[in-house]
């Protein structure tokens, strides 16, 4: 990005230059969708494109936030914490909550955000913003808190100020990302291990379907309260933490304990995606890309028919992409109920791909789909 537009954006806003910029990119999540709450393990990786804060003092106890993005802009002081907006500041704020509930005084700020993830596509724009906020408070206040901490920040401030009730995954990606790598990540400790993705001459596609979702008010806080049901039916005869702590086996051994039907799909999908996750994390190591293809497929068809979490342009975008010549593997990637796919494409076939999937999408949906190929960067980061 050409940084001199926000740069300029920020004086006609703020009527003084830019003193620091930062950033922290999106994510895309390989495979491992639905388990980071669930004490699972992922496999995401950071995306070269994200969210730009820019940041200025000022003297007063104040805070100041507009976005190139959108039009709504705010001046605030604590106060706010008590009239929580529905604009999209409520994420930024609920991080500044948290530096102020520590006693860290996250005032006297003018910022600006610019962002280049598509919204509501699944691609972390939440969290993205959210971390970008954390490292830049934490960089001006000289508060000496590390970037695990900033991203365990991020996600209570998603969780409990904004009241969207999801995992750590997002947040670590965005904070923990290097170039060139995708990250194993223990959702239950939080050990990772750093991946190199060799993909031998394939590429990962990201098709975004255009059909916004809004995790908040969609089922997403259904499907985990309904996890955390089954583990405690689970836990009247065993003492298992999380519901990824079972294998398959163990599962079968106390499905009589979850009396509903639907509920007993979402631990399957829980149980059966670990177990995925690992196997792909193992296969890619080991550079068999059809056998990590065909676990993407798989959990694409756990994810409509156990956590239903799909729908028809999703489930028309990985299904028709999975057909198509030179492509391993195709899934929904993010929370799900709209959204992206991520596909493992032949480098060879890649403009194919893009312009057959886009015609059969918009010929059954009616959408136009678009399309970036995934470049692989780091994580969060102050740029001056």
């Amino acid at each position: 990005m050409d940084t001199g537009v926000l740069e300029q954006r920020f004086e006609e806003i703020y009527g003084t230059k830019v003193e620091h910029l930062y950033f922290a990119p999106g994510r895309v999540n390989l495979i491992g969708e639905h388990i980071d709450y669930n004490g699972g393990r992922v496999f995401p990786c950071a995306l070269s494109f994200g969210t730009y804060l820019a940041v200025a003092r000022r003297d007063d106890r104040k805070i100041a936030f507009a976005s190139m993005n959108q039009t709504f802009q705010v001046e605030c002081d604590q106060s706010i914490f008590e009239n929580k907006p529905d604009e999209w500041v409520k994420y930024p704020l609920g991080v500044v909550k948290e530096f102020s509930d520590r006693g860290l005084a996250p005032w006297g700020f003018n910022i600006l955000y610019f962002g280049n993830i598509p919204n509501g596509a699944g691609l972390s724009s939440s969290a993205s913003i959210e971390v970008v906020t954390a490292f830049m408070l934490n960089d001006q206040l000289n508060a000496g808190l590390d970037v695990v901490e900033l991203v365990k920040m991020s996600q209570r401030a998603e969780n409990v100020f904004v009241g969207m009730n999801c995992g750590i995954m997002d947040q670590f990606a965005v904070g923990m990302g290097k170039k060139g790598h995708a990250i194993a990540l223990d959702c239950s400790t939080l050990d990772y291990d750093l991946i190199p993705l060799n993909l031998n001459g394939y590429k990962l596609v990201i098709t975004n379907s255009n059909k916004n979702h809004d995790l908040v008010t969609s089922e997403y806080n259904v499907r985990r309260s309904q996890c955390e049901q089954a583990l405690a039916d689970i836990n009247q005869e065993l003492d298992v933490k999380h519901l990824c702590d079972l294998s398959e086996e163990e599962l079968e051994r106390v499905r009589h304990l979850i009396s509903d039907e639907t509920v007993y799909r979402r631990v399957r999908h829980a149980v059966t995606e670990n177990e995925r996750v690992n196997e792909a994390i193992d296969v890619l190591q080991k550079g068999d890309l059809v056998r990590f293809g065909e676990l993407m497929n798989a959990s694409h068809r756990s994810l409509k028919k156990d956590y239903e979490v799909t729908g028809v342009e999703m489930d028309t975008l990985a299904e028709e992409g999975q057909k198509l010549p030179g492509v391993l593997g195709s899934r929904i990637t993010g929370g799900g109920f709209g959204g992206c796919t991520v596909s493992l494409v032949n480098e060879d076939n890649v403009q194919e791909f893009i312009e057959k999937l886009a015609s059969v999408y918009h010929a059954k949906v009616g959408f136009n789909a678009e399309f970036y190929v995934a470049d692989i960067g780091d994580g969060v980061r102050k740029i001056y």
